[in-house]
């Protein structure tokens, strides 16, 4: 079975029922994958939007079947990336996201459309 990653938008949107949510199907997220960074992410926006910690903890980490931490080579990775996605005004955490896809290459699911102008050997898909 293929991993997918998941990038702090795509949580997002599932979480709050935004526009593409339903991309992330039952069967994908089976496969889903995501970065403590982006974890980190998805947790403090939902700790900055008023949800109780325990809530917001439980709701972020039921979506995805695996976590993994944000190892050195992926700080390699994300560092080394600053180049293709400054212009694109990309976050740490986004390209800890795309450090963790590139290095499984998996394919990595994102709400962010300006992700559709990165030029990287990766599947990204943009699901609004």
């Amino acid at each position: 079975m293929n991993k997918v990653v998941l990038d702090a938008s795509a949580m997002l949107a599932l979480i709050h029922r935004e526009r593409g949510f339903e991309k992330l199907t039952p069967q994908l997220l089976a496969r889903s994958i995501v970065s403590t960074v982006n974890l980190a992410e998805v947790l403090g926006k939902l700790l900055a939007s008023g949800w109780p910690p325990d809530l917001a903890w439980g709701d972020a980490t039921s979506l995805v079947q695996e976590i993994l931490p944000f190892t050195a080579d992926h700080a390699r990775i994300a560092g080394n990336l600053i180049t293709e996605t400054r212009a694109l005004g990309l976050s740490l955490a986004d390209r800890a996201c795309l450090s963790l896809g590139l290095e499984l290459k998996a394919p990595v699911y994102t709400a962010d459309r300006s992700w559709r102008n990165l030029k990287l050997d990766l599947r990204i898909h943009v699901i609004r």
